[in-house]
């Protein structure tokens, strides 16, 4: 069968044209705005490539199978948002949990007011409401103009699914940030039309969405190869329905939301079998063999955990945000010698999390860790994961020359890089950087950012039985296969452990396997313990150096506070204030 390259490649209209700019009026439900909106192309290089642009009106889009196309194209471009590294303009969702300090802001950004218990509707970030909403809206005119675009009925069934598919990703991001949403069904709204404004309950939200992913399902191929590579797949759609589920199964929607008898917030009943619902559709992801982790621990031990996220074609990536080359991670995370600095700094708690390479906790008195050599025979995700002071890093040189955070004798800092100076933390994020890139070099990265990957399917299939059944045999298997990719010796966790051990040995796996990917801040809301993570004091590590004599300091950085409103976003109050019918969190 031909993929969608392929068909508009041969049967194209136009000149060679990636992207064109579409004028016309969008009006986002609960949010009415003009919108531009950028068509780019499903050419054999990247169906995300982009090049001229041209304006267009909406007849002219839907009569013409390459800008149809490309129109399905273009709602892809959002859909890694929520997940940016510089999301706020100072960090993203690492910044605003207990992953990582923001970068210094002249503003009051989201990721400050999350991590000082300071947010409020009147200035919390408005783009997830805008950005998913948007979006669906666009998936609903596709849906509307398809049947009649110029295209072979096996492509428009194909795009349909796709479309599908990414307007469940959108429903599922908004039911992350919010509870219970409004759903729209397949309606356009227009501007002088009436948007239903009340908000869905939690329950059928999830329902929705399950059922738009097994649709999609159902109609994509289980993995997109060649010129359809990072399209929606039929696997991207089955992970989506598990993790909407492990998530509909956690404490804070399964019967302990934070408002009990309000159906919009979460479930008003604790179900057990919920947890079932989740094993069972993380066990179908990983009973296709479509997908493994990508392990190497011959070239060092880890080594595929770092060499994943900087290959574009890989076995375990399910879903990406498909990109050219970039360097966009470089640029956020970084030191400023080598152009960076503008994301998020690690705390010296998140380091604390990762164990020792013999699998033991640093805190087990046996774990054989030393305070004052603190960074000796760690978990290797660790060094993949932050660079400390003495990382070797490459410089716009070509060169890797190692990153001088510390401080001297006389308390200066060495570098721009130094803590206090460069970081406030002493730690500057590594996770997902490519060793041979700078962000001050020309070139770029190829990598993709993931959005779904099989090792979160695995952790999830781990904690949605464990909750279900125990810690089973398969529960164990689940686990361990992620820590033996990571390069522990031995990867093997302790045998008997009881139901409430396994459960916290998966919420570690996840807090470092899943670090800087935009799951932490959610994880601690679901598990419903984001009072006790998210409301103490951070802290960094300072390094002094005087001679051959080292010495290492924690210290404060930031105390963070969590009000238990904050377990879901804020409906942004532009959006309230435009209906009576749209109701807003509880506690705000």
């Amino acid at each position: 069968m031909s993929s969608l390259a392929d068909f508009i490649t041969k049967n194209r209209t136009l000149p060679r044209i990636d992207v064109m700019k579409l004028t016309f009026m969008f009006a986002a439900p609960l949010c009415l705005c003009i919108g531009m909106v950028a068509l780019v192309s499903c050419g054999k290089k990247n169906f995300l490539d982009q090049t001229e642009t041209s304006n267009l009106d909406e007849k002219a889009v839907f009569t013409d199978s390459a800008r149809t196309v490309n129109f399905l194209t273009n709602i892809y471009l959002d859909i890694g948002f929520a997940e940016g590294a510089t999301r706020f303009g100072n960090g993203g969702l690492d910044a605003a949990c207990d992953e990582a300090e923001p970068q210094k802001s002249a503003s009051i950004t989201t990721s400050v007011q999350f991590a000082t218990g300071t947010v409020n509707p009147s200035i919390i970030s408005a783009d997830a409401w805008n950005t998913c909403y948007t979006n669906i809206r666009r998936v609903n005119q596709l849906l509307k103009h398809l049947p009649g675009a110029p295209i072979p009925s096996y492509i428009r069934n194909a795009m349909a699914a796709e479309a599908r598919f990414l307007r469940a990703w959108y429903y599922a991001s908004l039911l992350k940030h919010y509870g219970g949403i409004p759903l729209l069904g397949d309606s356009v709204f227009n501007v002088t039309d009436k948007i239903p404004a009340v908000r869905n309950t939690y329950k059928d939200c999830v329902d929705y969405i399950v059922s738009e992913c097994d649709a999609a399902a159902g109609a994509l191929p289980l993995e997109r190869i060649r010129e359809d590579y990072g399209r929606a797949s039929g696997g991207a759609a089955m992970a989506l329905k598990a993790r909407v589920l492990l998530y509909a199964a956690s404490p804070l929607f399964n019967g302990g939301n934070i408002d009990p008898q309000n159906a919009v917030t979460g479930y008003t009943d604790n179900v057990q079998e919920r947890w079932k619902l989740a094993a069972d559709a993380a066990a179908a992801v990983m009973s296709t063999g479509g997908y493994s982790l990508n392990e190497d621990n011959a070239t060092a031990p880890g080594y595929g955990f770092y060499k994943l996220f900087t290959l574009r074609v890989n076995p375990e990536y399910i879903l990406a945000k498909m990109q050219g080359g970039n360097r966009e991670l470089e640029t956020a995370w970084q030191p400023p010698s080598r152009g960076g600095g503008q994301g998020g700094f690690p705390y010296q708690d998140f380091v604390d999390a990762f164990s020792m390479a013999n699998g033991m906790p640093i805190t087990d008195p046996a774990s054989g860790y030393q305070p004052n050599d603190p960074y000796k025979d760690r978990d290797p995700r660790l060094a993949y994961s932050i660079i400390r002071d003495q990382t070797p890093l490459i410089q716009n040189n070509g060169l890797k020359e190692p990153v001088n955070i510390f401080l001297n004798a006389n308390g200066a800092g060495a570098s721009q890089d130094a803590v206090l100076a460069g970081t406030p933390t002493g730690y500057y994020t590594n996770k997902m950087l490519d060793e041979n890139i700078a962000a001050n070099f020309i070139h770029g990265s190829q990598r993709c950012f993931p959005l779904m990957r099989y090792a979160e399917v695995l952790l999830n299939f781990a904690e949605a039985t464990n909750e279900y059944d125990g810690p089973t045999q398969a529960v164990y298997d689940a686990v361990e296969l992620v820590r033996r990719r990571a390069g522990l010796s031995p990867y093997e966790l302790p045998d008997g452990l009881s139901r409430d051990q396994m459960r916290t040995a998966i919420q570690t796996e996840r807090r470092v396997e899943l670090a800087f990917e935009g799951h932490r801040f959610w994880d601690v809301r679901r598990w419903k313990i984001a009072e006790q993570t998210q409301n103490k004091t951070m802290n960094g590590m300072k390094v002094i150096r005087n001679g051959s004599n080292v010495t290492y300091t924690v210290f404060p950085v930031r105390k963070h506070n969590f009000r238990n409103a904050m377990y879901l976003w804020a409906i942004p109050q532009s959006e309230t204030a435009k209906s009576p019918e749209l109701k807003q969190n509880p506690l705000w």
